[in-house]
């Protein structure tokens, strides 16, 4: 387990590196393209949002929410990424919402740094993956820290 500190600065250079940000986002849309077809139906998208327990678990507390309360809202969360009404979601869809929720969390987090504990072997995390490209970068300005 390894312990990252981020705050929005950190999250909006991931976002902004365009070639980082796509190559990432691509990544892990192949990931959740369960069946390989390009785009990402309700269930697979659904999969990727209950795997990250934001709904379930309350400060790592888990919560009981009534099914119908949970599809209801995986189904706006869908249609939120689904922006053509095509029922799927293609892959500039996904990069899209991705990069409005991660500018989101930038925003709400500002300059005040947070701490946040990640497993290393957790490679879809984004914000790890940002806290990595940050690393990265100040390893590459600053040879001598390596």
């Amino acid at each position: 387990m390894g312990v990252v500190i981020i705050d929005g600065s950190t999250v909006r250079n991931f976002v902004t590196d365009e070639e980082h940000f796509n190559k990432c986002m691509d990544e892990s849309f192949v990931s959740l393209d369960l069946n390989s077809d390009g785009v990402l139906c309700r269930s697979e998208l659904r999969k990727a949002f209950e795997s990250l327990r934001l709904i379930e678990a309350h400060f790592g507390v888990d919560v009981t929410t009534p099914p119908e309360q949970l599809n209801e809202l995986y189904d706006s969360i869908f249609d939120k990424f689904d922006v053509d009404g095509s029922n799927t979601v293609d892959p500039n869809e996904f990069k899209s919402e991705m990069k409005k929720i991660l500018l989101a969390i930038a925003d709400g987090l500002g300059s005040c740094p947070i701490q946040m504990a990640l497993e290393d072997d957790d490679r879809s995390n984004f914000l790890k993956k940002a806290a990595d490209l940050e690393a990265a970068k100040l390893v590459a300005n600053h040879p001598s820290c390596s």
